[in-house]
């Protein structure tokens, strides 16, 4: 249940929603847009070669994007559950919070010294940023739970995607325009504009997070940092691992999500690359691609919110996924421009929903009585992670084997598949679990 007085309720949930805001603009603008276009041109050659050396390692250059995405998330899903097992112990959510958004954000800012010939710094940049990204988000998930109550969930869940996609739409198009018309801002070319735009958006990360900084609670249960801080995060994480394992509906929805995330965030990692390699897009017609996306998945956010609402979060999840399923075997037969935008729309009126409606089920899934919510919002962000690290890797070697990003598309549908019959075996409770499957004092 919700530690914040209701007086209070209405700016905590601004603050906590604006960090979406902050840092959904690293998502778009280094991970689905700008970045991958602008690192395929810097890493091929005049000759047309996709062929990079990587530390002396040859392979192609969208291979080692897609490596380098799944390193990253591996990494942080081997550190994030201790990490959160210590913020638990100590009440310092807010501190772990600030300490990768803040590694990220200037990681990112360091993509403005990043031209081609300087790969692995380029790659270390990418991944550092990545980690810092992904980490923040497991202690700022964490405070769903804590500053809300549970039938106030998928609103508010769908309300911060929903921020984060129209800031990130914002930054895109002022991006989009100084890469266009590069010398209305001193610019000398379309690729000095790109580094311009890494730079914007780390400061822009920085920057708004300001706001979800100040207000939410820090510490909100007066927890005292203990001695041993270290094996009291593991022993925390132990203690959630148990529980998780000992619930079935609990254990069973996060197979599915881990399976069906594999799905989702490869698409959103990697729709652009396949706009480029497979059908010749422009960059400017990729950015447009994921503009669309983009602003399709704000109302997409709201209206399964609301499906949500009447018919329920399993209902929605499945009908969802469903729709992912048509959207991998479209991207195998599409061909041209415009059915690349209208693959584009439908994946953005399900991406922000099963993001969003994701994050609020599992805010359910957790007991009203325990106060480990990063503890348990690792396992959910792990998995999520785990599936990028899988979903990407897999994308990446059936590329490489086969030749064609086509055939990765279309072995997607398979993950979403999977997911589904997961889905369709739990029952999700309307409301947070009540009988404690951990310590009511934890």
């Amino acid at each position: 249940m919700a530690v914040v007085k209701s007086k209070e309720k209405k700016k905590v949930h601004f603050a906590w929603s604006m960090y979406d805001w902050a840092n959904s603009v690293y998502s778009l603008v280094i991970t689905s847009t700008i970045f991958p276009v602008y690192f395929n041109s810097v890493t091929t050659s005049e000759e047309g070669d996709y062929t990079v050396s990587f530390f002396g390692i040859e392979v192609v250059n969208t291979v080692l994007y897609s490596y380098s995405i799944s390193f990253s998330f591996l990494m942080i899903a081997f550190i994030s559950p201790l990490l959160s097992g210590m913020a638990d112990a100590s009440g310092k959510k807010l501190f772990f919070m600030k300490v990768f958004a803040y590694m990220g954000s200037i990681a990112c800012m360091g993509l403005f010294f990043f031209d081609g010939p300087n790969l692995e710094y380029g790659i270390l940049c990418a991944v550092i940023a990545s980690i810092g990204h992904a980490g923040s988000l497991v202690f700022y998930n964490a405070y769903l739970p804590e500053i809300a109550d549970p039938d106030e969930y998928d609103f508010l869940s769908a309300k911060g995607f929903s921020l984060g996609y129209i800031g990130s739409v914002i930054l895109l198009v002022l991006n989009l325009v100084m890469i266009q018309m590069p010398e209305l801002f001193g610019l000398e070319n379309a690729a000095q504009a790109s580094k311009w735009s890494f730079l914007i958006t780390g400061l822009w990360w920085a920057g708004f997070s300001q706001i979800t900084f100040k207000f939410l609670p820090d510490n909100p249960y007066k927890k005292k940092v203990p001695r041993e801080l270290l094996w009291k995060g593991y022993h925390e994480i132990r203690v959630i691992f148990q529980a998780v394992k000992n619930t079935k509906v609990t254990k069973s929805f996060l197979a599915a999500f881990f399976f069906y995330s594999m799905g989702v965030q490869t698409v959103i990692f990697l729709a652009a690359s396949f706009g480029d390699k497979e059908l010749g897009l422009a960059g400017d017609k990729l950015i447009l691609t994921i503009l669309i996306i983009q602003i399709v998945a704000i109302g997409g956010s709201y209206f399964f919110a609301f499906i949500s609402k009447l018919y329920g979060n399993k209902l929605s999840l499945i009908v969802m996924v469903l729709i992912w399923v048509l959207v991998c075997g479209g991207a195998y037969y599409v061909e041209t421009e415009y059915q690349f935008y209208s693959l584009a729309f439908v994946v953005g009126s399900v991406m922000g929903g099963i993001q969003s409606l994701s994050r609020a089920t599992y805010s359910k899934l957790i007991p009203a009585t325990t106060t480990l919510h990063a503890s348990y919002f690792s396992f959910f962000d792990v998995t999520e992670k785990l599936a990028i690290v899988v979903g990407t890797f897999s994308y990446g070697i059936i590329e490489q084997l086969s030749g064609s990003m086509r055939n990765s598309s279309l072995a997607l549908g398979l993950f979403f598949l999977i997911g589904l019959g997961f889905l369709l075996t739990i029952k999700i409770p309307k409301q947070s679990l009540s009988s404690p499957i951990v310590p009511p004092h934890a």
